[in-house]
């Protein structure tokens, strides 16, 4: 079988491996789809804190079951899709209902080897049923379930103002739930054209340029002097994440789904004053998971407007660096094998 490998930051390389002999516990997916996310390209960069090469990229998939061991309910041959983070079951994370941020878990193309490849093993534990969907929206229920868990996070209500900053696919999947959860979205990004796309594809009115030199007077405009009450964080950018705090309502929520390698830093008092609260939201959990399955079943989703590109699998490797452009408008390229 062929496979795709980033040897170190800027190289692919494609070799032939033999297909994986099925291990107890485990089911092996013919892979159909390989959505390329944020971590992909940052691996590509060499900017992807926590991670090692060579690596196998691809985590957001979609296949069809090829064998499997102990998966009650499955059949050979149907449409599949899994959970890709790994986890050990008996850490604290685990134990507490949170195997999202085990203590050993390991991430599939990130810590191990991912979907860039024509068969994958992974746990029998992991998978979901396609549930009649399509490979293209079976790929992208992953990062949709980011998106979906980060707004969990936030607790975000009925009306309540909701700063996504960010307009990339994560931050797509958080406006999108967002909306289903009632929030009033603003999306805030430095690409206007993918401010546009947000308000032609995604139903979002409010839209702020972060170049803006009035951002703080746009926001307060907005939501009639009240400041956004959920703030939720996608770019990862060290600086976005700083600045956002001076844009938070008082007793409002900041959540942090992007993730950089630097320190943040922001004024206590200013945050004090606002008895505001900081999370992190990483990954996200089953119950995510099948919240966006049943919002696509539902017609409250429509994932398949964030593809903009779509490539072969033997073609990754000439076009993945062009998807690094912002000029090239790529919102989600899907791999096709």
């Amino acid at each position: 079988m062929k496979v795709l490998t980033c040897t170190q930051p800027g190289t692919f390389e494609y070799t032939e491996k033999e297909r994986p002999a099925l291990k107890k516990d485990h089911a092996l997916i013919r892979i159909r789809r390989v959505g390329i996310c944020g971590t992909d390209l940052h691996a590509f960069e060499g900017t992807q804190p926590y991670f090692n090469y060579p690596r196998v990229l691809g985590h957001e998939l979609a296949g069809e079951l090829a064998d499997f061991d102990n998966a009650p309910g499955f059949e050979p041959g149907e449409k599949v899709t899994f959970i890709p983070y790994f986890n050990c079951g008996i850490c604290i994370a685990c134990r507490s209902g949170k195997p999202n941020c085990c203590e050993q878990i390991s991430v599939c193309g990130v810590h191990s080897d991912g979907g860039m490849t024509e068969y994958l093993q992974v746990p029998s534990y992991s998978l979901l049923h396609g549930e009649g969907l399509s490979y293209d929206e079976l790929a992208l229920i992953e990062p949709l379930a980011i998106g979906a868990h980060g707004v969990r996070r936030g607790a975000v209500a009925a009306g309540e103002f909701v700063l996504v900053i960010g307009a990339g696919p994560i931050g797509l999947g958080i406006m999108e739930f967002a909306r289903i959860a009632g929030g009033k979205v603003i999306a805030m990004d430095i690409n206007s054209s993918r401010l546009a796309f947000c308000q032609e594809k995604a139903g979002v009115t409010a839209v702020v340029n972060a170049l803006a030199s009035d951002v703080k007077e746009q926001l307060q405009t907005i939501t009639r002097g009240d400041m956004p009450s959920v703030v939720i964080d996608a770019t990862g950018n060290l600086g976005a994440i700083n600045r956002a705090f001076a844009w938070l309502a008082h007793g409002g929520r900041y959540v942090l789904v992007g993730l950089q390698k630097g320190e943040i830093s922001f004024s206590h008092p200013e945050f004090h004053k606002r008895e505001a609260t900081l999370m992190s939201s990483r990954n996200a959990t089953r119950a995510d998971f099948e919240h966006v399955i049943r919002s696509m079943k539902n017609g409250l989703v429509d994932p398949k407007t964030y593809i903009t590109h779509r490539v072969g699998f033997d073609d990754v490797k000439a076009e993945f660096h062009t998807w690094l452009d912002p000029d090239n408008g790529v919102i989600k390229a899907m791999v096709e094998l």
